[in-house]
């Protein structure tokens, strides 16, 4: 598909079967159908083959890719959902449901890319020697023949194609008059070279601006440099506008790849349990498999036996691995990342959460309605009143007595100048100066389409852990028991720490000042502290004798850090700082005791700090009349404690993925234009459903793939600075398309009137398509 009339002709095609609706994604080239299934006698229903059969008789093709029977309970009819796609497969290549991420092919993009490069080389020479007469050497016409026919035949077969397929179905899309221009200004040229005396030696064609004075005794003019440039031109837009619809797929290519690819299978034989390395997808419900320290969990399941602490960021946000032990749930894709678990599969392939959020990001990716561009809309009307125009000035000028030359120079004259090369222009021009621009600034636009949903954006979602916060834990205070230094508290609990994986573990070792000095003999730096006989237990504490380097035999102490509950099973009475440690925990921190000599001496407090650009972040965006809310599947007391610090009022915490989606859709009900920012894997789904999404470029890639702006620096000050610099782009683009339309329709009535020679035609038609470029180059000042 290449513009909205395709879109609007499949989707009336696929309307016209019984209980059908369907929604046509341009970008994707995908569609999204439900088919009312009515109860059993009362009518029939389309099946797949009809819907694809519906599709050809639009005139493309499409294979189905999901099914789906969702059951509703309490309703006469139950939708039956499919996935279509329109993209074939190379011969020989069987498709497979799951490989196709709903994006046009990289073949396509090839393609393009070797038909521009073929038509920019040639085209060069095409418009000096036709444009510039002291380069017009002896026979410099048959040259130009040559060259200019490969651009106008092969590089220009896309259009020509799209056109002849439009026809078929009698419709017509801004393909059409881009075909009927080259070949129009092409059949004239071989004409007047081969049959019209232009092809004699000596020959020379000088612009003029009256058609009538040039051609009175004089050989007909050559048009091939105005076929060749048009055809140059849209090459490039089209190339421009597939790099960034082929992106728009990179989302669920993603999710494929965060999941683990192979398992250790456990199995039970006549000499005991063993373990198989199998593909991921061998595993069946109820299949035990091993998790070594490192690994991602194969699958959803329920530990058996281990404990340790799994990393659950990429689904949950949280910045802290949970403790799991068995009787535990584990999701699929999360990172163990300590002790050694044996875990029992309840969910694969398709009801995996990690599937559930890949089918979240394709609906929201494939509801969301088609962008039909000023220069699509316009085309359905636009097209034929031109074809209409060059007609009737060919008709004009014959009756009132003209000679053909002078009436067919006319009648091209007007579908060259209508030639909608600044309407091409318009979009891809400004956009990529705009992205060029936003790259500098650190952020990355995808596509025209976004742009249209930044003008009325008035709500922004904020995800808390990566994005206002820095996404990794930091200790903030230190509470001593009274007697204590808080010095010394951190110094032996980061001593005992250092030795451990865990990145809570990580987060004090880190605030502990390293001692400098002399290095023994050993090399280890006399004075520094040592953790001897350490011994960990996930999910509870570590232990650890410490002893200062080089002082001596004897002196060591025995140091635990852990929870309370942990401590108090060792002995150590934890009272004297529970009140303060439930107290930081309440209030959102992560908080562990640290214990020796058989006494609790201190309690570390950690937590996910804020960013120190977010405040500021915020107020930028109230500036721009936009309302926040602060969305995160962390704990209430952090999702306030974070609040608080940046000045956000609306906070929704403790949501899983699928209630993000939820939260986004309610706030759009209530008549909200939501824009989404986010970082994680649990932010994807959120991110494609919201009217616009930004990414924290410090990210995952399915956040970053699934949103339409990324914010490359991690800043949550570029989130404004993106919504500032998508509305100016967009400005821009609508003034190219207004300036390029107006330039039009005011040189129509010229070319009619024989006031244009097609070749200042064409070289108003560039003009008009380098005003186009330097309004866009406006945007490399933005800051």
């Amino acid at each position: 598909m290449t513009c909205a009339s395709c879109v609007a002709r499949v989707e009336k095609r696929l309307g016209r079967l019984p209980g059908v609706s369907a929604t046509v994604n341009l970008p994707l080239e995908s569609a999204h159908v439900e088919v009312r299934v009515p109860d059993e006698g009362t009518g029939a229903t389309a099946d797949t083959d009809a819907l694809v059969a519906a599709v050809r008789a639009a005139g493309y093709d499409a294979t189905v890719t999901r099914t789906s029977t969702p059951h509703e309970h309490g309703h006469a009819m139950d939708p039956r959902e499919h996935a279509l796609s329109g993209h074939a497969m190379a011969p020989g290549h069987d498709m497979d449901p799951d490989d196709d991420t709903s994006a046009p092919t990289d073949a396509r993009g090839a393609d393009l890319r070797a038909r521009l490069r073929v038509a920019a080389v040639a085209t060069v020479p095409v418009v000096l020697l036709s444009m510039v007469p002291a380069l017009q050497f002896t026979g410099w016409q048959w040259v130009v023949a040559v060259l200019a026919l490969p651009v106008v035949t092969w590089a220009a077969w896309p259009f020509h194609r799209a056109a002849f397929r439009a026809a078929r179905h009698r419709a017509s899309t801004m393909d059409t008059l881009v075909s009927i221009g080259i070949v129009a200004a092409t059949g004239w040229s071989l004409w007047a070279l081969l049959l019209g005396g232009a092809g004699e030696p000596g020959m020379t064609m000088t612009p003029s601006l009256w058609p009538r004075a040039a051609h009175e005794g004089a050989a007909p003019e050559l048009y091939f440099e105005v076929a060749a440039v048009v055809t140059t031109f849209l090459l490039a837009g089209r190339y421009a506008e597939h790099r960034s619809r082929r992106r728009a797929g990179d989302a669920l290519r993603a999710l494929l790849d965060l999941g683990a690819k192979d398992v250790a299978l456990i199995v039970s034989g006549p000499t005991g349990r063993s373990e198989r390395r199998v593909p991921v997808a061998d595993l069946r419900v109820g299949d035990e498999f091993a998790v070594r320290p490192g690994e991602k969990v194969a699958t959803d399941g329920v530990v058996v036996s281990g404990t340790s602490a799994v990393d659950a960021s990429l689904l949950t946000g949280e910045p802290v691995p949970v403790d799991v032990g068995p009787g535990d749930e584990v999701t699929g894709a999360t990172i163990n990342t300590s002790g050694s678990l044996v875990v029992r599969a309840t969910r694969v392939g398709e009801d995996t959460r990690l599937a559930q959020i890949g089918r979240l990001v394709t609906a929201a990716q494939t509801g969301k309605a088609p962008v039909q561009r000023l220069a699509d809309r316009i085309s359905a009307v636009f097209v034929p009143v031109v074809l209409v125009l060059a007609l009737a000035t060919l008709v004009a000028w014959l009756v009132s007595g003209a000679e053909p030359q002078q009436a067919f120079t006319a009648a091209v004259a007007v579908l060259i100048i209508a030639c909608p090369c600044a309407l091409g222009l318009a979009t891809p021009t400004a956009l990529l100066v705009g992205t060029g621009r936003g790259a500098q600034l650190g952020i990355l636009i995808k596509g025209p389409e976004i742009l249209e949903q930044t003008r009325a954006v008035d709500t922004v979602v904020l995800d808390k852990t990566g994005t206002v916060t820095q996404g990794r834990m930091a200790l903030v205070d230190v509470l001593a028991a009274p007697g204590e230094s808080p010095d010394e508290v951190l110094r032996y609990a980061a001593a005992v720490e250092q030795l451990a994986e865990h990145p809570i573990a990580q987060a004090i070792a880190s605030a502990s000042t390293s001692r400098d000095g002399d290095t023994g003999a050993d090399g280890v730096v006399i004075g520094s502290d040592q953790a001897h006989d350490f011994q960990a237990e996930p999910g509870r504490g570590v232990v650890g004798v410490v002893r200062t380097a080089h002082s001596g035999v004897g002196l060591g102490r025995r140091v635990l850090v852990g929870r309370p509950t942990w401590l108090r099973e060792q002995g150590i009475d934890t009272s004297g700082l529970q009140d303060r440690f439930d107290a930081a925990e309440a209030d959102g921190a992560t908080a562990v005791m640290a214990a020796w000599d058989g006494s609790v001496r201190g309690a570390l407090v950690l937590r996910d700090p804020v960013k120190e650009t977010s405040r500021q972040a915020v107020d930028e965006l109230r500036a721009l009349g936009l309302r926040p809310v602060l969305l995160t599947g962390d704990n209430p007391g952090a999702a306030q404690a974070a609040a608080r610090e940046v000045g956000i009022t609306e906070v929704v915490a403790q949501v899983l993925p699928a209630d993000k989606v939820a939260v986004v859709a309610r706030l759009q009900a209530s008549g909200a234009r939501v824009a989404m920012v986010g970082d994680g894997v649990n932010d994807a789904a959120a991110l494609a459903s919201a009217d616009l999404g930004l990414a924290m470029g410090t990210g995952t890639d399915v956040a970053i793939e699934a949103a339409d702006l990324t914010l490359v620096r991690g800043d949550l000050r570029s989130a404004a600075q993106a919504i500032r610099l998508s509305r100016r782009t967009l400005a821009v683009i609508r003034q190219n398309l207004f300036w390029a339309f107006a330039y039009n329709v005011a040189a129509i009535p010229l070319a009619a009137l024989g006031l244009l020679n097609p070749m200042i035609a064409g070289a108003a038609m560039a003009l008009s398509s380098v005003l186009v470029v330097g309004n866009s180059l406006r945007l490399r000042r933005f800051s």
